[in-house]
C-alpha cells in the first residue's frame, strides 16, 4: 500500500489515538468520488461488541445503509485507502477538537479546531463501556449561557431542555450535510440564516463551522440584531459571526454558500429557498412553518374527498402537499433533496427539515413531469416557489 500523504497520515494518527482513548468521537467521510453513484457518505463510530472494541462503518446510500464492524488496524487501513480516492473530505469530531481533511488534485490539507473544555458529561470508568456522551457543541459554551440556554455548569435551564436538544440536533445535521456539499476550499464559505430571531441556531452554525465560514444572521427586529452582535463579540465569535437588520429580500444573492431558514412562516420559506437557488448555494436547510398558501386552492382528489372534508385532515394534507412540492422543485432545480424529522414532536410540532445539496444544473424534464402530475392530482395551479423559479405547474 502507498504510504498516505503527510496530512492524511496525521489524520489517521489522530483517529488511532481517539480509538485507543476513552472518549467518544465520530468520523464522516464525504464528497464521494467512487464508482457507486448511490453512495453518499461513510460514518464511523466506536462500538463495543462481545468480541471486543470495534469501529462501526456505516455506508450510507440513497435508500439503504450497509454496516461493517472492523478491528482498529483494518479500520485504519480502510480509511487510509478511501481518503483521497473514494472520498475527498474527512471529518474527525472528538471531545477536544475537530479535524477536517480536504483532498484535491494538488494535495491534501488538514484543518484543526480546538474545542472549549467541558465537551463531555462525565469521565468514564477505566475499561468500562460508559463513554462520555458526544456533544457537537460544548454545553458550557459562553454563548449558550448568554442566550439563557444553559447555566454555569452547562446544564439546560428550566424550560430550555427542548431548545438545547434542538440546537444539538441542528449542529449534528449541519455537520452531516456540510460534509456532503461542494463547498469552497479556497475561501471561507458564506452562511446566511434568514429570519434568525434570537440567533440560537446562527450561533450553533458559527460554533460548528468555526473559521471555515462567515456566518450572518438576518433579522427584522433591531433589538435582536443588537443582542446577537453583543453576545458574538463577548463570546469571541465575531467577526466571523455577525447579525444584520433586514429581510430575505435584502440578502444579496451573489454569494451564499449555505442558506438556513428555520420556521419561516408560510411563503417566507419559498422566498428563502428561491434566494438560495438563485445564488447557487451549495446547501439549503429549511424548516417550514404555517403552510397556508396551498390550502384554499387544494382540490381533494375524488378518493380522498370524504376524508378531507374534515378540516384537520385538510390542513395536514395541505402541509404535506406544500412541502412535497418544495422538495420536488428543489430536485428540478438541481438539488439532491432529503426531508427528515428535525426534532422530536415532544419539543415542537413543526419538525420537518428540508435539506438540499446542489449537485447539477436545473431543468430535469423527468422531474418536471412528476411535479406537474403531482400538482394536477391535487388541483394546484400555482405555488410561490414555483413562481419564483418560473416553473409552470399547470
Amino acid at each position: 500500500m502507498i504510504p498516505p500523504a503527510p496530512a492524511a497520515a496525521r489524520f489517521l494518527e489522530s483517529l488511532r489515538a481517539c480509538a485507543l482513548g476513552a472518549g467518544d468521537f465520530r468520523v464522516t467521510l464525504g464528497k464521494p468520488q467512487g464508482s457507486d453513484p448511490t453512495l453518499r457518505k461513510l460514518l464511523i463510530r466506536p462500538v463495543r461488541l462481545k468480541a471486543g472494541q470495534r469501529l462501526a462503518f456505516v455506508w450510507r446510500h440513497d435508500t439503504r445503509d450497509v454496516t461493517q464492524n472492523l478491528e482498529l488496524d483494518e479500520a485504519l487501513a480502510t480509511v487510509g485507502r478511501l481518503i483521497g480516492t473514494d472520498f475527498l473530505d474527512a471529518h474527525l469530531r472528538a471531545q477536544d477538537r475537530t479535524l477536517q481533511l480536504e483532498c484535491s488534485p494538488s494535495g491534501a490539507r488538514l484543518r484543526t479546531k480546538e474545542h472549549e473544555a467541558g465537551n463531555a458529561d462525565a469521565t468514564p470508568r477505566p475499561g468500562s463501556n460508559d463513554r462520555p456522551k458526544f456533544r457537537p457543541i460544548p454545553p458550557d459554551a459562553p454563548w449558550l449561557r448568554a442566550l439563557g440556554i444553559t447555566d454555569e455548569a452547562g446544564r439546560p435551564r428550566a424550560g430550555m431542555a427542548g431548545k438545547f436538544r434542538q440546537i444539538e440536533r441542528f449542529a449534528e445535521l449541519l455537520t452531516q450535510f456540510t460534509s456532503e456539499a461542494e463547498l469552497p476550499s479556497d475561501r471561507p464559505f458564506e452562511v446566511v440564516d434568514m429570519g434568525c430571531g434570537k440567533g440560537y441556531l446562527t450561533f450553533a452554525a458559527s460554533a460548528v463551522l468555526g473559521p471555515r465560514a462567515h456566518v450572518r444572521g438576518v433579522e427584522l427586529r433591531p433589538h435582536l440584531v443588537e443582542l446577537g452582535n453583543r453576545i458574538a463579540a463577548e463570546s469571541g465569535l465575531a467577526p466571523g459571526l455577525a447579525f444584520t437588520c433586514g429581510s430575505i429580500a435584502d440578502v444579496p444573492a451573489d454569494r451564499v454558500d449555505i442558506l438556513i431558514a428555520l420556521h419561516a412562516c408560510d411563503t417566507a420559506t419559498d422566498d428563502a429557498l428561491a434566494r438560495g437557488i438563485t445564488a447557487k448555494a451549495a446547501l439549503l436547510l429549511v424548516a417550514p412553518c404555517c403552510q397556508k398558501e396551498v390550502r384554499p386552492s387544494l382540490v381533494p382528489p375524488g378518493v380522498l374527498a370524504p376524508a378531507l372534508k374534515h378540516g384537520i385532515f385538510l390542513e395536514r394534507q395541505a402541509e404535506f402537499v406544500t412541502d412535497a412540492l418544495r422538495a420536488l422543485l428543489l430536485e428540478w432545480a438541481g438539488y439532491r433533496t432529503r426531508v427528515i424529522e428535525f426534532i422530536s414532536t415532544e419539543h415542537t410540532a413543526k419538525n420537518t427539515l428540508i435539506a438540499g445539496v446542489r449537485t447539477a444544473a436545473s431543468g430535469n424534464e423527468a422531474v418536471a413531469a412528476r411535479i406537474r402530475a403531482f400538482a394536477a392530482f391535487y388541483g394546484i395551479r400555482s405555488q410561490t416557489l414555483a413562481t419564483h423559479l418560473g416553473f409552470a405547474l399547470a
